[in-house]
């Protein structure tokens, strides 16, 4: 019996960007994008390890490196036009959240279990961490360009802020490719 089940759910690639090193999130739009062990190569969240960052002080003091289960933020299409709305904005574009991933059809995707996979048709697997909270960075992006929206940002992306996920099986992303939603067969926590 396999322990992760097929949802039923495939989600549409209809953006790809990788952040390149530097102090900008802003993510640079690509038509594809090829995904080793470590991320993308070049990309500001490439790599086997991370310094750990305020999301997990309670767990290390900040800077500790730790595994990097962040390498990839994964968005979805519908949840970004519900932020863009609640802003109001005609359109967000992901290239201000620091965007690896934008898919349409997978709903309520920003709780998608974490142990989930997203499998692509050649294979490339990729395993969410967990929800990507909204933070102020973002808001920075937005604001150089949008004077204004940048402060909107945060409270229109609670629970609409996608995953964070790292690559467990290396292949090529394209745009217009699909990912088949598993998730972990197990009932939900109940302490």
């Amino acid at each position: 019996m396999p322990v992760l089940r097929d949802s039923g759910f495939k989600g549409e690639i209809t953006w790809l960007g990788m952040v390149l090193a530097g102090d900008s999130l802003q993510s640079e739009p690509s038509d594809r994008l090829r995904l080793g062990f470590c991320g993308i190569a070049g990309e500001r969240h490439e790599g086997e390890n991370r310094a750990s960052c305020v999301r997990v002080r309670n767990l290390y003091p900040e800077g500790t490196e730790i595994r990097n289960v962040r390498q990839l933020t994964i968005l979805s299409e519908e949840e970004m036009a519900l932020i863009a709305a609640d802003m109001g904005m005609e359109r967000l574009d992901p290239a201000y959240l620091g965007a690896t991933i934008i898919l349409r059809g997978i709903p309520d995707f920003t709780f998608v279990p974490p142990g989930s996979r997203l499998q692509g048709p050649d294979g490339v697997t990729l395993t969410v961490d967990m929800e990507n909270r909204p933070c102020v960075l973002p808001g920075r992006e937005i604001e150089n360009d949008h004077s204004g929206y940048g402060v909107r940002f945060k409270p229109a992306a609670k629970n609409r802020r996608g995953i964070t996920a790292w690559v467990e099986r290396p292949g090529s992303l394209s745009l217009g490719g699909e990912f088949t939603l598993f998730v972990p067969d197990q009932r939900a926590w109940a302490p």
